[in-house]
């Protein structure tokens, strides 16, 4: 059973498949007898030789997507066209001759541009768009000279003719392919990516129809005899739709001002040598067109993936610098349990001697009182030191406030004055009380604190020093207004082959560090508009120090 099952879902889906593809077929069958219909003004011994083929543009955007079998949809578009649509006085052999040449033409060049130059169909770079208009201009060359082959040798056309029919053959396959082929191919585009929108906002793509309509009024429907010299006038709202909207915006604007120069000139009567001077230029728009639209959306391609580039540059350099703190803290947690555990024991002791206090008879309150208050002073320093770890570790995007300089200092000394002590080194802090404050990530300037001091400690430890002492100074500077913190040890220093690449990443001296600590405050300060650096290296008065302008509101 699930087998039939299965074997009946199966059979579904292929004629799901196989009905899909026919009704795309169909339609742009349809929708090629449609336009050749519309587009078949002028006629030269039986055949249309009026310079704008839309349906042929319709079926080489399907030979792009579809392949080299979608040929056999322009076959038979034109053989359907031309013997029952458009009613020609031509045999029906010489009818089926340039159907199959005009099929076999754009058939090969689609082929060869699909296997030998891998056009992209969405056409997202400037080289896909030169190609398919090169392909078009091939197709066009390869069409004429064939098709006028074949009509000389059936004796159709003389040379005469051939000469009157090649310019407006040419001009007329290239402006279709160029017109039509890029708008089928950003629609289907825009259906796979974003189909809930269109190429352009409804009443901008208004306005650009009624400037393109009053510039068309001005070139031809005035019927003033300078009316080409007005051409230009159209380049207008083509650029700017192409600048505003990219590709999209000019295959839009193109192709309103294609149809609906077509349209004018039809009911103005003009002949075929009046249509390809306009066409000819048409087909110089069209280029400027797509290659300005083009040029636009790899700029704004390019631009987005700078962005997101940079986006997830500063996620991973969030999450390094969250390593960095977890790893700093890590080395710190038996020394902060220590320090925790204290308070915590005495407030357990100062409880219950409160208990012990409530329970006898004589119970002196007052005594009472001030162990229950001392408890709760004990209490409040271990949270106050839970907490500060705790900020410190989850913090997530960086985020920029005013920073009270000497409290961003106490706080960081705070951090660090459990490591020191469990390691037997001394801790202090010289800063006066009128710092100015800092404009930057409160968190990310104590990481650079605790990254310079805990360094210090470390080095002072691994050297076996006794009376180890940590100095953490920092002064206002008036030229430029800055304010420069310094750390200053009395370890073993470093050695001057060592401090040239101290902030690079993967840089340390330390047998078991990640060499991310320096890296990372080098980045910090960068990104505050500061900088740190090693101020000395000499055994007994090694000095960090790191700069924070105080004028980033002029940066900003």
């Amino acid at each position: 059973m699930p087998a039939r099952v299965l074997q009946r879902e199966w059979l579904q889906l292929h004629l799901s498949e196989h009905a899909s593809k026919w009704a795309v077929t169909v339609s742009y069958l349809a929708a090629y007898i449609i336009l050749e219909w519309v587009s078949f003004i002028h006629v030269h011994k039986g055949l249309p030789i009026t310079p704008w083929d839309p349906g042929l543009g319709a079926a080489f955007a399907l030979m792009i997507r579809g392949g080299p079998l979608s040929g056999l949809i322009l076959f038979a578009g034109m053989v359907v066209a031309e013997t029952l649509v458009l009613q020609n006085d031509v045999d029906w052999p010489i009818d089926i001759g340039v159907a199959a040449i005009t099929a076999l033409s754009y058939t090969s060049v689609a082929v060869l541009v699909q296997r030998y130059f891998r056009v992209d169909a969405d056409l997202t770079h400037l080289r896909d768009v030169l190609m398919l208009l090169a392909a078009g201009l091939a197709g066009a060359l390869l069409n004429t000279i064939l098709l006028s082959t074949f009509l000389l040798a059936v004796g159709q056309f003389n040379m005469r003719d051939v000469l009157q029919v090649a310019r407006p053959l040419l001009i007329g396959d290239t402006i279709g392919i160029a017109v039509v082929t890029p708008l089928l191919l950003r629609f289907r585009a825009r259906d796979r990516l974003e189909a809930h929108r269109l190429l352009l906002p409804v009443p901008e793509g208004a306005l650009y129809c009624c400037i393109i309509g009053a510039a068309l009024w001005l070139i031809i429907g005035s019927g003033e005899a300078h009316g080409f010299r007005l051409f230009y006038l159209l380049f207008v709202p083509v650029v700017i739709a192409a600048v505003r909207h990219g590709l999209d915006g000019a295959c839009f604007s193109l192709a309103v001002t294609q149809f609906s120069l077509i349209g004018l000139l039809h009911f103005s009567r003009y002949d075929a040598s009046e249509f390809t001077e306009f066409q000819t230029l048409a087909l110089v728009l069209t280029v400027t067109g797509l290659i300005v639209g083009v040029v636009v959306n790899e700029r704004k391609n390019s631009d987005r993936i700078a962005r997101d580039a940079q986006a997830h540059l500063v996620e991973r350099q969030a999450k390094v610098a969250q390593v960095a703190r977890v790893n700093l803290v890590s080395g710190m947690a038996s020394a902060l349990a220590h320090e925790i555990n204290q308070p915590l024991t005495a407030a357990r002791a100062l409880g219950r001697s409160a208990q012990h206090l409530l329970r006898t008879p004589a119970t002196d309150l007052s005594r009472a009182d001030n162990n229950l208050s001392a408890m709760l002073t004990h209490i409040d320093h271990a949270g106050d030191i839970v907490q500060r770890m705790r900020h410190f570790i989850r913090r997530g995007h960086p985020h920029v406030s005013t920073i009270n300089t000497r409290a961003m200092l106490e706080e960081a000394m705070t951090l660090a004055h459990a490591e020191a002590s469990a390691r037997q080194v001394r801790v202090d802090l010289d800063a006066p009380a009128d710092l100015p404050d800092l404009l930057g990530d409160r968190v990310q300037l104590e990481q650079v604190v605790l990254n310079l001091v805990h360094n210090a400690v470390d080095a002072i430890a691994a050297a076996g020093q006794s009376q180890g002492h940590v100095h953490v100074v920092a002064r206002r500077h008036s030229a430029p207004p800055r304010v420069e913190i310094g750390v200053l040890d009395n370890g073993p220093g470093i050695e001057s082959e060592l401090a040239g690449g101290l902030f690079d990443p993967l840089a340390t001296a330390k047998q078991d560090g990640l060499g991310l600590g320096l890296s990372i405050c080098a980045s910090i300060m960068e990104a505050h508009g500061g900088r740190v650096w090693l101020h000395s290296g000499e055994p007994g008065a090694t000095e960090f120090r790191f700069s924070m302008p105080l004028d980033r509101s002029r940066e900003r």
